[in-house]
């Protein structure tokens, strides 16, 4: 097992409370870490890392590759090493494959620790999401998304999902449980992954024992009263429900 850490950017209390400043450049994010996911400033689209290089699922689906400059307020990345590799086939739902996954991870004694993950595979369908950018503070992510937030599906289409595991005790510092996000083959078309029909998938997993925090310096985060982010809007986060 590769002792490294995970790398976050904020919390998703402050997130989803609506601090959406940059905290750092993608630059700076892709030093800590190669693969992971997050969002870009004023809520600019799905962040996916990938192979150390960073893209941004815009609010039509469509994906570009982002540049060094761009300002990142969330993310968790680490560099993945695919400590474990298996392949998984026919997981017809999102639900399917986060059981699945979360039972190899319990075999390991693994329920209390950090994940980084990346499933390289074919796709019957992707549920997906992104949002456009929304440029204003202390205005919560639950309102945002329900102003900005664009669906589409994706089918027969190749590429990859990357994604994090937080366990439950973690809670408000980041989504527990398992959160993806996708980009195909071709690094065209990505987003959020609401639910997904996978034919076939190459897994890749590293368990995750360290992590460092690196929080919003300006005052502007002292203004916002962290615990008092609800579940619903911490839900809206993974769900757009």
């Amino acid at each position: 097992m590769a002792d490294d850490k995970m790398y976050q950017v904020s919390t998703l209390q402050a997130l989803a409370l609506g601090y959406t400043r940059a905290v750092v450049t993608v630059e700076e994010l892709l030093r800590e870490g190669d693969t992971g996911l997050g969002t870009f400033e004023d809520v600019n689209g799905e962040m996916i890392v990938l192979d150390g290089r960073c893209y941004r699922a815009r609010d039509d689906g469509s994906v570009i590759e982002v540049s060094p400059e761009a300002g990142v307020p969330f993310s968790a990345v680490a560099k993945l090493h695919g400590d474990r590799e298996f392949t998984l086939s026919s997981m017809p739902d999102l639900e399917s494959i986060r059981k699945e996954l979360t039972r190899r991870i319990e075999e390991h004694f693994g329920l209390n620790s950090m994940h980084i993950i990346r499933i390289d595979g074919s796709f019957e369908k992707i549920d997906a999401r992104s949002e456009a950018p929304y440029r204003s503070h202390h205005v919560t992510l639950k309102t945002v998304l329900d102003s900005n937030q664009t669906a589409f599906v994706f089918e027969n289409i190749k590429g990859t999902m990357v994604g994090v595991y937080y366990p439950d005790y973690m809670d408000g510092i980041n989504m527990p449980g398992w959160h993806m996000h996708f980009v195909s083959k071709d690094k065209t078309k990505g987003g959020h992954v609401f639910d997904v029909s996978m034919t076939e998938g190459t897994i890749r997993l590293d368990r995750i024992n360290k992590i460092e925090i690196n929080l919003p310096k300006d005052a502007a985060f002292d203004t916002y009263s962290l615990k008092n982010a609800s579940d619903d809007e911490i839900k809206k986060v993974e769900k757009g429900d």
